[in-house]
This record gives C-alpha cells, structure tokens and sequence, in this order.
C-alpha cells in the first residue's frame, strides 16, 4: 500500500470533524512508541522549547553516565544509542537551535565522558559528523546566535 501525499492528507484531515481527529491522533498514539512521544511533545513541551532542551540534556548526560566502558564495543553501542535518541528530538523540534545546542551538548559530553572514545575510529567518525551537523544547523541561525554557538565550537 502506497502512502498519500501530505497534500492528499491534509485536504482529507480538514474535512473531518473534531471528534474524528482526536480519535484519530490517539490511533496513532496507541501504535507506535515513537508517535506517542512526538504528540506528547506537540500537546506538552513545544510551547516552552528551553525547558524540553533542559530535560534532553539531563537525559544525555544520564545515558553517558550509564555507559558500560568495560569494551569499546559498549561504548560504540552507548554512544550510538545517544545519538539517535538525539536525533529523533530534533526531529520533534524541528529548530535548528535546538540541534545546534543538543549536537553542541553531546559533543562536549562526549569529550568529558572519561573513557577512550578516541580508540574507536567509528566514535571518532562520529563526532566528526556531528561537528559538521552542527556547522550546517548554525548556518540557518541569525548572525549573533551563531556567533555565540561558533564561539563554543571552537572550544571542542
């Protein structure tokens, strides 16, 4: 089965009734995992997008602490699982300074972790990325935000 176009749904969603969307929205809830965080999301935190990015960093720097460093392996496996957490609330937001800033926050946790990421050639392949994630999210920002986010760039 072939999705519709947002277009298609969105012509279609409008002519629903209220009740009908609201079921609908909590159909979508109710299948996937990911669906119920990105409306929570919507309905709860994207009026206050300082306080969400609070809370993810909290979160980033409880996962880097629960790293098992005993192998390289788990690091690499840690940090990824990091990552796309990282992803997947940007996603949600959709603000390139919330990027900036979570991207800048993994990157400096990362480097005060107090393990040898260095060793693994895909960690640091990985990091080399999201500084250039970062470079192209400031590049959307105005010109004094970027200024202050390519001030803590260069700190890493």
């Amino acid at each position: 089965m072939k999705p519709a176009s947002i277009a298609m749904l969105k012509s279609e969603l409008a002519g629903r009734s209220q009740k009908e969307l609201t079921e609908i929205c909590l159909h979508l809830a109710r299948y996937k995992a990911e669906n119920k965080e990105l409306l929570s999301y919507l309905l709860f935190e994207a009026d206050d997008e300082a306080a969400y990015v609070r809370e993810i960093k909290l979160e980033i720097s409880r996962l880097f602490a629960e790293i098992n460093t005993s192998h390289i392996y788990f690091i690499r496996k840690g940090v990824r699982k990091i990552v796309r957490n990282i992803n997947k609330y940007i996603r949600f937001s959709g603000s390139k300074q919330t990027e900036a800033e979570l991207l800048l926050f993994f990157c400096r946790s990362l480097k005060e972790a107090g393990f040898e990421w260095q060793q693994a050639n895909s960690l640091v392949n990985l990091y080399k990325n999201q500084i250039q994630k970062i470079e192209k999210a400031l590049s959307a920002l105005h010109e004094d935000l970027q200024h202050d986010y390519r001030e803590e760039l260069k700190s890493l």
